[in-house]
Order: structure tokens, then C-alpha cells, then sequence
């Protein structure tokens, strides 16, 4: 799978964010000083601040600027998109936004702004930091009914998990890994985590389902072939011991656990039969993928097609590449 912005985004470039927000705010300063040239300097400070969002959406500072910005230019219609989008990038539902239908945006939207970011830290040390006990669990209760499936918010939510898990552990964050992963199934550094859980348990069945797809989504790795030398060696005695991939029917089940997860927002289709006694039976499994593909489930597409390939079902490796596409054309971003 090719990088993309997703894989560039797992590494925000701070330092270019830091560059285009300092030039933002200097043509800002030329608008208000040079009457004549000051509507085009706006607009210079416009382009600047949202290429600094673009380079790193993990600075509060980068969200301030653009929204200032759009007030200036009186744009309602942008401040309305970028609080959706923010609230996009904290895993909320953006459609909340068009409650505020009714709302003077540009009298209240950097308010607005200003308590979401205060509610939800952007950056995860911040964000650990202020995270009380009781709060912990409300955090992974949130899990289940927030869409992560936005790049951004995928990667800052793993970098949450990442500080739960040195604070609180396997029990809490493996479940939070496996949301994480059935919306966004090309995080390899994910998939990588979550499989030294796993071999931390003794779980070796899902540690080895979990390096296989890390591997898979970043070939240059080596991580399954490594845990099957671990797994061939026996540290305490040094004799080897045998082992074997799981079986197909084990994979199966665990591909369709994530396949379920990943399904779990969408409205299953209304069952309607239709009399063809004339046609021959069709392959139900490529309906379906058409279906999830068509509905841009992609997700859902992706695992199951890996599970018909797991299964010999060779056909479906066309219909796994065009899931792994349509999960890479959702990356594409557009910056309000």
C-alpha cells in the first residue's frame, strides 16, 4: 500500500507547520499596516495558514490562525467548514455543525474553536497529563460510537492510545488498537503494537495475525518473519519447539471480528428478494464487496476481501486493491 499522506501523517512536520503559521501571521501584520496592498496580503496569510494546517494539525496555534483569518474575510462558509473539519480531526461528528444553522458563526465560531480545544488537547502529552482516573474509562467508552476513519484523527487517537498503554496497559488498549485498526487498516505501526500485546500474553495465534498485517501493508518490514524465528527458539531452554501458522478457520475468524468492527456505523441494507429463476446463482461474497465498495465502506471491504484470499478465493485480490484504493483516496484532505 503506498504511503500517501496517511504515512506522512504519521510524523506531523512540525517545523513546516511552525514555518507557514510564522508566515501567516507576518502577512497578517502587512494587511493591517499597507491599506493598499492589504486585501492581497490577506489572502497570502489565507494560502500560509492552511498549508500550515496541512503540514501539522497537531498545533492548536495552526487552527487559531486560519479561523482568525476566515473572521477577517468575513467567510462564514469557511468557519463553518473548518469547525466541522476540527471536529472531524477529534473524532466527532461533524454533522453537530449544522445545528448551528441558526448561529451567527463569525460572532461565536473562535469561541467555539477555543472550547474544543481546551475539552480535547491536541497535543497527547497535554493530553495524558490532564486525563484524570475517572476519565480514562469515558475515554474508551467514547471509542465506540466515534468515526476515526479521518487520518488525522486516526493518528492522534493512536497517539493517545500509545500514552495509555505505558500508563494503563494491555487490558485497556488492546481493544482501543483493534477500533483503531478496523477504520484505518494500513496503520502498520498500529497493527505492530498491537502484535507485541499480543506476544507479551502469550496470545501468539493474534500476535502472528497482527504482524502479518503490518508486514503486508509495509513490506519493507520484517516484523512477522522475526516473531517466527522467536516463536521457532524456546528462550528458557534454547531447544526449538515446533510451531505452525495458524490455521485458515482461525484467520478467518479473526479477519471477520475486524470486518464486524469496521461495519459496526454502517445501516444494514433493507432485504429485498427478487425472483430470478432463469439466472445463475451469483457469488454472494463479490455481491457484497460491490456493496460496501460502492457504499465506500472500505474498511469492511478491505477484511473481507482478505479473508477470501486467506480462504484461496484468488479472485478477490483485484477487489482487494481497489479497497486498499479507496481507503488511500480517503486520505486526500482538504483544508477549509
Amino acid at each position: 500500500m503506498r504511503e500517501g499522506l496517511a504515512g506522512r501523517l504519521q510524523h506531523p512536520r512540525r517545523s513546516l507547520g511552525d514555518r507557514h503559521r510564522s508566515q501567516a501571521r507576518k502577512f497578517l501584520r502587512l494587511a493591517q499596516t499597507d491599506s493598499e496592498r492589504s486585501n492581497q496580503n490577506t489572502e497570502w496569510a489565507e494560502q500560509n495558514a492552511r498549508q500550515a494546517l496541512l503540514h501539522d494539525f497537531t498545533h492548536p496555534d495552526n487552527w487559531r490562525t486560519l479561523a482568525e483569518i476566515k473572521v477577517i474575510l468575513s467567510d462564514e462558509i469557511g468557519l463553518r467548514a473548518l469547525l466541522g473539519d476540527l471536529f472531524s480531526v477529534l473524532g466527532r461528528d461533524p454533522e453537530h455543525v449544522k445545528q448551528l444553522d441558526g448561529v451567527p458563526i463569525l460572532d461565536v465560531g473562535i469561541e467555539l474553536l477555543e472550547a474544543a480545544l481546551s475539552r480535547d488537547h491536541l497535543d497527547p502529552d497535554v493530553w495524558h497529563e490532564s486525563l484524570e482516573e475517572h476519565m480514562i474509562q469515558a475515554f474508551c467508552n467514547r471509542f465506540d460510537v466515534l468515526d476515526l476513519s479521518d487520518p488525522r484523527c486516526n493518528v492522534l487517537f493512536g497517539r493517545r492510545v500509545e500514552r495509555l498503554w505505558v500508563s494503563n496497559g494491555d487490558d485497556v488498549c488492546i481493544p482501543l488498537a483493534r477500533i483503531l485498526l478496523s477504520n484505518r487498516p494500513q496503520n502498520f505501526e498500529m497493527w505492530t503494537q498491537l502484535a507485541r500485546a499480543h506476544e507479551r500474553r502469550g496470545s501468539f495465534d493474534e500476535a502472528w495475525f497482527c504482524y502479518d498485517q503490518a508486514q503486508k501493508n509495509a513490506p519493507h518490514l520484517d516484523v512477522r518473519d522475526q516473531f517466527r524465528v522467536r516463536m521457532e527458539v524456546q528462550m528458557e531452554t534454547g531447544k526449538r519447539i515446533p510451531w505452525k501458522q495458524p490455521s485458515i478457520e482461525i484467520r478467518d475468524q479473526f479477519l471477520g471480528k475486524m470486518q464486524e468492527l469496521a461495519s459496526r456505523f454502517e445501516i444494514a441494507p433493507d432485504e429485498v428478494v427478487i425472483e430470478t429463476p432463469n439466472i445463475p446463482s451469483q457469488n454472494t461474497d463479490e455481491i457484497e464487496i460491490n456493496r460496501l465498495l460502492d457504499s465506500g465502506e472500505f474498511s469492511a471491504a478491505f477484511f473481507l476481501t482478505r479473508r477470501l484470499l486467506t480462504r484461496g478465493e484468488q479472485w478477490a485480490e483485484e477487489y482487494l486493491d481497489r479497497a486498499k484504493l479507496g481507503l488511500d483516496s480517503s486520505d486526500e484532505l482538504h483544508i477549509p
